[in-house]
């Protein structure tokens, strides 16, 4: 029920910041029209931990900040590469150890991996994700362990 009146305020607030409406007929429609979201998104059984991730909200504002950065960092390494005119890429494909216990820790380790530019994650499966990589400084990047500590911690898991 938590998470169904989480998803209820976000629609609406998403709803009325993209809106920007506040006349009462206005804002009873929107109201009805999220309440039916809810309802249809309830019936099909969708309003649950991952489809509605409300637990991780205190510690996932600390994860974006941290993954910004390295965003920024990774953007800096790629362009620094793109400008070279040797172009010093050496592309390779490696599995990395998915160690998050469920697989929404697994999906958002694979997407923070794809968003770090210089890599992007191609498959996950069986606890492992296989990462392509434009150089060996960012498989090296990857290979360090450090996003997927930060995952398993965002989850709640003991930071390794």
């Amino acid at each position: 029920m938590l998470h169904a009146i989480s998803l209820g305020l976000v629609l609406f607030g998403t709803w009325l910041l993209l809106s920007g409406y506040f006349e009462p007929l206005l804002l009873a429609f929107g109201v009805i029209s999220c309440l039916a979201v809810v309802w249809i998104a309830h019936r099909m059984d969708l309003v649950d931990r991952e489809g509605h991730p409300i637990h991780l909200g205190p510690r996932m504002f600390g994860y974006w900040f941290w993954l910004a950065a390295e965003i920024v960092k990774s953007n800096i390494d790629v362009a620094r590469i793109i400008v070279d005119p040797r172009l010093p890429i050496g592309p390779k494909l490696f599995w990395t150890k998915a160690s998050q216990p469920s697989e929404l820790g697994q999906v958002i380790y694979a997407n923070s991996i794809t968003l770090t530019p210089g890599t992007v994650s191609v498959r996950v499966t069986g606890g492992k994700i296989l990462v392509h990589a434009l150089t060996a400084q960012s498989a090296a990047g990857v290979e360090t362990g450090d996003m997927d500590r930060r995952v398993s911690a965002l989850e709640g898991g003991p930071p390794r």
